[in-house]
């Protein structure tokens, strides 16, 4: 069985069509979490695990690596040769000379102080595995065993802790009750609240909010996006560079656009035009537009929620004819309670459908022909 070269294997942490955050040189958005850790590290007081939280897509890996790459750059014994006892100036920063060797050979993942612990690749089913496996945590307790020779800092990233099985998240509990010295973890996780509550209480938090129109316009350009693009998709991606990126990937905005012309039909669903939605996401080829439209369908039913509840004055459209056709099917707070009872049960129902593999394009449907059960009086 052919087996894939390193290069040839792709990265689990890294969002389709973006640089890896490893590479991303700027963060925007986050600056209090940033100087959070900042002011740990001045004061002398950085703990040895955070977990790094927020919304998915909004810098929480770029955050890890930014911190790993200012750790690994500090002056050590070696480097300042003989000059220890020389007060260094306390950083104002986590910005670094991103020509500096450890940062250089971190970017390349050769940096023998820096060990990223994320979903393995599985050779014999020839795609990456669903879970971070117990084995790559024992990886982990290897390379802590071992001394920095420097004296320099040594940084561990988890991208990320909710993929963690019950035996990888146990064996890392034993990791953090016992941290060795001047080492730091890095933990991003999308959802603490799934974490062992053990795990939580021996981290200090590092939170992450969704971005500005502005500040994730600059990020979506950093990472190479056009201007028009980055409209498109602003009011749908909710602050989520992430997010954004996907949509971008999967003409999101367009299947946005085609769910809401369905929804002006309810009730009495356009069923031809449901089937012709549903069908794009039958097979495994198709599994990112899969996601993408339940992931629309989601979006369609919290904001039908939120417009009822608020009856706002004002409402930035996320398509076209959006806002008419929220007013149709959400005219007061009870559809919005129906409408957000709906999407509580909807999640419910492809969680499960993901767990036992149901056909893709039977979940859009019936997920479409709720809709409109619900939209009738």
């Amino acid at each position: 069985m052919e087996t894939l070269n390193p290069g040839e294997i792709p990265e689990p942490d890294c969002a389709p069509g973006a640089p890896h955050p490893r590479d991303t040189i700027s963060l925007f958005g986050q600056s209090t979490a940033e100087t959070a850790f900042l002011n740990a590290f001045n004061s002398a007081r950085v703990h040895h695990a955070w977990i790094i939280t927020g919304p998915r897509g909004v810098g929480k890996a770029t955050l890890a690596w930014r911190i790993a790459k200012f750790l690994l750059s500090q002056p050590t014994k070696e480097t300042v040769k003989g000059s220890i006892f020389i007060k260094q100036p306390s950083p104002k920063t986590l910005d670094i000379d991103q020509n500096h060797p450890s940062v250089r050979r971190a970017q390349s993942l050769g940096e023998p102080r820096l060990f990223l612990c994320r979903r393995p690749w599985d050779d014999k089913a020839k795609r990456l595995k669903k879970e971070i496996t117990v084995d790559e945590v024992r990886k982990l307790k290897s390379f802590l065993t071992l001394s920095a020779a420097d004296d320099g800092w040594r940084v561990v990233i988890v991208d990320d802790m909710d993929l963690l099985n019950t035996s990888a998240a146990n064996a890392l509990l034993k990791v953090l009750e016992e941290p060795p010295k001047k080492t730091v973890l890095l933990l991003v996780s999308h959802q603490p609240a799934r974490l062992l509550p053990t795990i939580r209480s021996r981290c200090r938090d590092l939170r992450c909010g969704t971005l500005t129109p502005g500040m994730q316009n600059a990020a979506l350009q950093q990472a190479g996006v056009k201007a028009s693009e980055c409209k498109a998709t602003a009011e749908l991606s909710g602050g989520s560079v992430g997010t954004a990126l996907r949509l971008i990937q999967s003409d999101g905005a367009s299947k946005y656009a085609e769910l809401i012309n369905l929804a002006a039909t309810a009730p009495g669903l356009d069923r031809t035009a449901a089937l012709s939605i549903a069908d794009k996401c039958s097979g495994i080829a198709n599994a990112e537009i899969y996601d993408v439209t339940i992931n629309l369908v989601e979006f369609l039913l919290n904001r039908l929620a939120r417009f009822g509840a608020m009856q706002p004055a004002h409402w930035i459209d996320a398509a076209p004819d959006e806002h008419a056709t929220l007013t149709k099917l959400a005219p007061d707070i009870h559809a919005a309670r129906k409408w957000a009872q709906l999407a509580h049960d909807l999640y419910a129902r492809v969680s499960h459908a993901r767990a036992v593999n149901l056909d893709p394009s039977g979940v859009i449907l019936d997920m479409l022909l709720k809709l409109d059960d619900v939209a009738r009086p």
